[in-house]
């Protein structure tokens, strides 16, 4: 695509970023076919070829307005558009610099600032946990739109005392400790069942993603530095290949068993790129990050030989699991098929949907609040496709993704490390 860029862009970082994203587009139309907005609203300004003209014009001069702002906040980040794209056009940069611009130049309704200022401070504040105690302890008599956002409290489970040689840090997450403790304790135990300790390091916190998304760059950029900070101390020493470092004793990844904070993670590197202090550390970080699947190799390997009961229980009634892949895991992370394969290796029933796996299923960060209409035809389409599989429990890989759908269906959402984790304590009491 050509493109002319106005003079206040010209020779800009994102200027020339956004120019080199948009050389690429062919505006072919393949990525339309795949957008979930697109596929709701059925206008061109709502799939990425439109949203991609839009964000030309206002880089080559044309003044946004609260329209082209619009268009911009419907897209839910999903990055199917770039599994689709052949021309391989980097769709979730371009659309986080175009957010940048557009607001920059299009004042928000007071009532639309105070409900997004309130989502990047409240997500990640330490009064988010006591805020959802209180919020559990009254679920019942919430309205059914608050409802959706207060999963029913649980229990965390014990945290593994022993100790290896192996370790990974685990970033404990900004919400996902008050909602669904037992996710981070069940990956710690599953871990722990392999001979791999999770270390947490205490001043580590939001991944950053939330004020990034909301376009509160800056602020999510200061988490991200935390971040660093925090973790950059528990390191092994720097070597040529760092980014492969198992030596006994160090820290082997950084895991993330939360695949919208792990997608986040992996693109320190890119987002602190100009930050002449953080940018190396920020590109180590990102290459010692792994998904939590990505370590199911080793776990079904591990366990294959330390638990052989494990497998056998599994064979004899095998548990029937529907997967619903997170956005982020299969498109942002490029992470696809990993969970499925590996857990039928140990001997689970668990599928995707036939149709529409792909399709975002609305949770999207924070688009499920300010963008309800949409996230919940979503979620219910999703829901559809995934009942057709008849499963006794749904899982997934993104805290997002289990509480949106648990808010649809009565049939159990989880993560698939607690069901792992559940099979292995049965074996264990056995």
């Amino acid at each position: 695509m050509q493109t002319n860029l106005a003079p206040e862009y010209q020779n800009t970082a994102d200027g020339l970023a956004a120019e080199a994203i948009l050389r690429k587009c062919v505006h072919c139309g393949f990525c339309t076919a795949t957008c979930p907005s697109y596929q709701i609203l059925g206008d061109e300004l709502d799939g990425p070829r439109g949203r991609i003209y839009l964000m030309k014009q206002v880089l080559e001069g044309v003044t946004p307005t609260r329209k082209t702002q619009l268009h911009l906040d419907r897209c839910l980040t999903c990055r199917n558009c770039e599994t689709t794209c052949p021309s391989g056009v980097d769709y979730g940069h371009l659309i986080d610099i175009g957010r940048k611009l557009v607001d920059e130049k299009v004042p928000r309704p007071a009532a639309e600032n105070a409900l997004r200022w309130a989502l990047k401070e409240g997500l990640p504040s330490p009064l988010f946990a006591p805020a959802m105690k209180v919020g559990q302890l009254v679920r019942g008599l919430l309205p059914a739109s608050l409802r959706n956002k207060v999963p029913a409290a649980q229990e965390a489970g014990t945290w593994p005392a022993r100790q290896h040689a192996r370790k990974v840090l685990m970033l404990a997450g900004c919400v996902q400790p008050a909602m669904m403790p037992n996710i981070n304790s069940a990956t710690a135990r599953v871990l722990d069942a392999c001979g791999i300790q999770s270390v947490l390091a205490p001043k580590a916190g939001c991944c950053g993603a939330v004020k990034f998304h909301l376009n509160d760059q800056e602020g999510g950029k200061a988490q991200m530095r935390a971040n660093i900070d925090a973790w950059w101390p528990l390191l092994p020493p720097e070597s040529p290949s760092a980014s492969s470092h198992t030596d006994a004793g160090g820290i082997e990844a950084i895991v993330m068993n939360a695949s919208g904070c792990g997608v986040t993670v992996k693109e320190y590197g890119h987002i602190l790129q100009d930050d002449p202090v953080y940018a190396k550390k920020a590109q180590r970080i990102s290459a010692l990050t792994r998904d939590l699947s990505e370590l199911l190799p080793t776990i079904v390997a591990q366990l294959q030989a330390a638990q052989p009961k494990l497998s056998q229980q599994l064979a004899a009634k095998p548990p029937k699991l529907a997967f619903h892949p997170p956005c982020t895991l299969q498109h942002g992370q490029k992470q696809k098929g990993g969970v499925e394969q590996h857990l039928t290796a140990l001997g689970f029933n668990i599928q995707t949907a036939a149709n529409e796996a792909h399709l975002c299923c609305g949770s999207a960060g924070t688009y499920s609040v300010l963008n309800p209409d949409i996230a919940y035809q979503l979620r219910d389409r999703k829901l559809g496709h995934l009942g057709d599989l008849q499963a006794e429990t749904i899982v997934s890989a993104n805290i997002g993704c289990i509480t949106h759908l648990q808010s649809g269906t009565s049939t159990p959402v989880r993560h698939w490390v607690e069901v792992l984790d559940e099979a292995l304590s049965k074996v264990k009491a056995a």
